[in-house]
């Protein structure tokens, strides 16, 4: 399964009535980690696979994304680097 279906099937649970609030954090939280855009703006990722712009979006809620990447266990070391770095950078950590 590529990248992109891995994501658009997150998205599909993000916008599912059915779906819990607990799994659709789980699903935004997937998506940021596998390099994809959560929100109606989106379109998947972009060629580096990184979030190239910030634009528009809510950095109280992109702060306690980041925050809830260092405590998830099934996170990637590389992931929690990153998350730590954006965080020192913001002078939240």
């Amino acid at each position: 399964m590529s990248t992109n279906q891995k994501i658009g099937g997150h998205k599909a649970a993000i916008n599912n009535p059915r779906v819990s609030e607990e799994a659709k954090e789980h699903s935004r939280e997937a998506i940021e980690e596998l390099g994809g855009e959560v929100g109606e703006e989106s379109t998947g990722t972009r060629e580096t696979g990184r979030h190239t712009s910030n634009e528009g979006k809510d950095e109280v809620r992109q702060n306690a994304g980041y925050k809830s990447v260092l405590k998830n266990p099934n996170v990637g070391e590389e992931a929690k680097q990153h998350a730590r770095d954006v965080l020192e950078d913001r002078g939240e950590l």
